[in-house]
């Protein structure tokens, strides 16, 4: 089983961080930093995990999560959200929450972090094998 994740953040320092920390549990790491690249990746053939901030500037994650239903780019990952926003917006939960696998407030738990991408990445090839 192919171990990817995609980790979309305007943040450079957690770009950095997440990299490292999913580089040594021996993933392919694709990092991007808003979600036009994130959807230029899907579109180039990215298949896996993403880990997907909602707040960015041009493109945010709930317009990102859009796009990418919107372009029928869902049967090749599996989004995870990761948000420094405190609360949750629940209108947007309800309608972009069935293609959403996890949320995670930041600061991040790597330990969950790690466990979330894990199961992620089981139900992501389980669903397309």
């Amino acid at each position: 089983m192919d171990k990817r994740v995609m980790i979309v953040d305007d943040e450079p320092d957690i770009l950095s961080s997440l990299k490292t920390v999913f580089e040594r549990e021996n993933y392919d790491v694709v990092a991007v930093t808003n979600g036009f690249e994130c959807i230029n990746e899907i579109e180039k053939g990215f298949k896996g995990v993403i880990l997907l901030d909602l707040m960015m500037p041009e493109m945010d994650g709930w317009e990102t999560i859009h796009e990418i239903v919107d372009r029928g780019l869902l049967k090749n990952v599996a989004i995870a959200i990761i948000t420094g926003k405190g609360t949750k917006d629940y209108q947007k939960m309800s309608l972009l929450g069935p293609y959403i696998f996890d949320y995670l407030p930041k600061p991040l738990d790597i330990n969950q972090l790690l466990s979330s991408v894990e199961k992620c990445n089981k139900y992501f090839y389980s669903r397309n094998n």
